[in-house]
């Protein structure tokens, strides 16, 4: 049974490694699409009322959001190996580092899901009802970069919703780790009791 508990620790490690890689990329491609069809729309980014297309500010508004969002994911990575760094991938029992790391990376990658995903949805409502299409499609149309997509908006769900699976992994990982100890625990008290007796 242990061996079946140290193999699926080791996988809730990876889990939440790979989530905060995952983060990272978000955070890289999620401009992707505004730079494409908004960028050349304000000339003067140190006027963004100067915007040729109604709503395009919303390329600037979401900077400082998406480089907090870059630096958050650098966090959760740097969280993650800090579950690798007190070998909560591989220790048969769990010490108070253990634990630390543990409820470190559940209360940053929680925080983080539940900040990006109200981030995202107040940030894609002014999107869909700032941004003139009608305009913007007419501008780029020649250029062939238009686009309406709310890709980089939707796949929020996606990453936030690993990023809150590898917080439960993390979770149950340790309550099955604890409850392990304690039967084993159980178990060496009684067969030194049953040496004592005899």
């Amino acid at each position: 049974m242990y061996k079946k508990q140290v193999v699926f620790q080791r996988i809730v490690c990876l889990v939440s490694v790979v989530a905060g890689a995952l983060v990272f990329v978000y955070a890289l491609g999620l401009l992707t699409d505004l730079f494409d069809t908004l960028y050349s729309m304000i000339p003067n980014p140190n006027n963004l009322d100067s915007a040729k297309v109604e709503g395009a500010r919303i390329y600037y508004d979401m900077q400082p959001f998406n480089r907090t969002l870059l630096r958050c994911s650098i966090g959760m990575l740097l969280l993650s190996c800090l579950l690798f760094l007190t070998n909560t991938h591989s220790r048969r029992k769990y010490y108070i580092g253990n634990a630390v790391a543990t409820a470190l990376n559940v209360l940053a990658e929680c925080a983080m899901a539940i900040w990006c995903h109200l981030q995202v949805e107040a940030f894609k409502t002014q999107y869909l009802t700032t941004v003139n299409f009608a305009e913007l499609e007419k501008r780029l149309a020649r250029r062939g970069t238009y686009t309406d997509s709310t890709f980089w908006f939707d796949i929020h769900f996606l990453v936030c919703g690993v990023v809150l699976a590898a917080a439960a992994l993390l979770i149950v990982n340790y309550i099955w780790k604890k409850k392990m100890m304690r039967e084993e625990r159980e178990l060496l008290l009684q067969s030194s009791g049953k040496a004592v007796s005899a």
